[in-house]
């Protein structure tokens, strides 16, 4: 996942962009850019490390304009050390275009072989967010008449580029001396929300990754970006919006209400807080099946993302619940620590118990997913050396059982700990007493409540079902053997822990 912003304003931009990147923070630590447009040139300034390291006085006052677009990058691709794939991505042929991208093509090898081969263009890394800069860059060519733009050739080449493209793709970007597009996969894997703020100079327009984003920068929400769509803010602020898919569906990554985005966002039209605690509501009708409610004292989330669920579960079987762990928000995420044996010392720099809450009690531990298990069964660990009598563990989400292709780069099926094991073999695993997961049908349920007419989502890291009907065993098989490398299945620490993301969904 990425965050992705994009303001068209009558006022500079920079500031903007910066607040609303500290916003969206959270989808991407690792690299960050902003990207502004003053008459037909483009300003830009992007590096590694966390928006408020990223950007100085200096670097805000080279960013005049305004329009522009932002990024926060999380490593879907490549190394989290290599600044070369920051965002966003500039061409200058045959029209200017700078881009940002969140999501992941599964058809990037093909891309790149046909551009190289056919549309003689060059790409510089290793990023697929390159490719779709390029594949857009190629159509607008091939569409335009002349050496000028008009509305046909722009909508024209987006629906190019969702003929050639697959994946998940939610797409911010500028056309020096035309404008800002913004539009979002047939499927609207990724998500992509834009609103209006109304000034005395004219109207102002945003489009973020989140709903947060446009909350907290005073714009009101107008809608979601709809699969397939793309919308067009011309130079006079004049918005111009367009279905370029022969066929859309939405069906968003169901991940995004578990784990990803924040609780204040709305995505799709659900509150993603009200998701969450419909998810606790239906885990605990299924846990008081596998476990007595006698035998639960206290009920202790994993800090942050699992709090609704763990409350509104405590409520729904009537015992307590407590915060049991305090966060150290100063420390880097687990997940892209290099090395087990860092992570493993990150995960108890991060969280402390609070003694009091495990002394002497049975304690569920509620959690928003489990997938390597390496930082739960630490967490286990820790609650019974505060002095738990016994540890059960929830997760408000079903076993991840098969990798993530659009964007976010989960481990390989053998390094997920629910592949091959039922589950009171990962209950061993991990430590704990019993374990219970969220059953699939319950988690779509959870989301289906709040919008009955949202029937599809993207579930693939639980099923295997990849939506884009692209994604073969064969497709996962090479991907696999890319990640192992090809030194006899031996792995790099740091290669490994930044390419993979490894234990996406520990401590946030």
């Amino acid at each position: 996942m990425c965050g992705i912003l994009g303001v068209v304003a009558t006022t500079p931009v920079n500031q903007l962009l910066y607040d609303g990147l500290m916003v969206l923070q959270h989808r991407g630590q690792d690299a960050a850019g902003i990207a502004t447009a003053e008459h037909d040139e483009f300003h830009l300034h992007k590096a590694s490390g966390l928006v408020r390291d990223v950007f100085r006085t200096r670097n805000m006052r080279a960013l005049p304009g305004n329009m522009g677009i932002a990024h926060c990058r999380y490593p879907t691709a490549g190394s989290a050390f290599d600044s070369s794939l920051s965002q966003p991505f500039y061409v200058n042929s045959p029209f200017g275009i700078v881009l940002g991208h969140n999501g992941n093509l599964t058809n990037t090898e093909q891309l790149k072989e046909e551009m190289f081969r056919q549309d003689l263009r060059h790409i510089n890394t290793h990023s697929d967010s390159e490719v779709l800069l390029n594949a857009l860059a190629h159509e607008l060519q091939a569409t335009a008449k002349g050496c000028r733009l008009d509305l046909d050739t722009i909508f024209g080449a987006v629906a190019a580029v969702h003929r050639r493209c697959r994946g998940a793709y939610a797409v911010v970007a500028m056309i020096a001396g035309y404008g800002m597009l913004a539009f979002r996969d047939p499927f609207g894997i990724r998500p992509l929300v834009f609103g209006t703020n109304e000034t005395p100079d004219g109207i102002e327009y945003l489009f973020a990754s989140e709903s947060v984003a446009l909350d907290t920068l005073g714009f009101k929400v107008l809608r979601d970006v709809d699969p397939g769509e793309a919308i067009f803010i011309d130079l006079d602020h004049h918005m111009h919006q367009r279905q370029c898919a022969r066929s859309a569906a939405l069906a968003p990554c169901i991940f995004e209400f578990v784990y990803l985005a924040r609780p204040d966002s709305v995505i799709d039209g659900v509150s993603v807080y009200e998701a969450r605690l419909r998810m606790g509501e239906h885990l605990a009708d299924k846990l008081v099946k596998h476990i007595p409610v006698e035998e639960i004292d206290v009920v202790i989330p994993i800090p942050d993302s699992s709090r609704p669920s763990a409350m509104q579960l405590a409520q729904r079987i009537g015992v307590p619940y407590r915060e049991g762990f305090v966060k150290n928000r100063y420390i880097g995420r687990t997940f892209i620590m290099p090395g087990q044996a860092t992570r493993k010392r990150s995960v108890r720099q991060k969280l402390n118990t609070v003694a009091q809450e495990f002394k002497g009690k049975r304690v569920l531990l509620v959690d928003d997913s489990i997938v390597r298990g390496t930082t739960s069964r630490e967490i286990v660990e820790m609650a019974r050396a505060a002095g738990a009598l016994k540890v059960y563990f929830a997760s408000a989400s079903p076993p991840v059982r098969y990798p993530n292709v659009y964007g976010i780069d989960m481990p390989t099926r053998s390094e997920l700990i629910a592949t091959g094991r039922t589950g009171e073999e990962i209950a061993r695993e991990i430590g704990a007493d019993a374990l219970v997961y969220q059953d699939l049908d319950a988690l779509k349920a959870s989301i289906r409540e709040l919008k009955p007419s949202l029937c599809c989502f993207d579930t693939s890291c639980f099923d295997g079902s990849y939506v884009t009907g692209d994604v073969s065993p064969a497709y996962l098989h090479a991907i696999e053997l890319a990640r192992e490398g090809h030194g006899g299945g031996a792995r790099d620490d740091r290669w490994m822990s930044n390419q993979l993301q490894l234990d996406l969904m520990s401590v946030d």
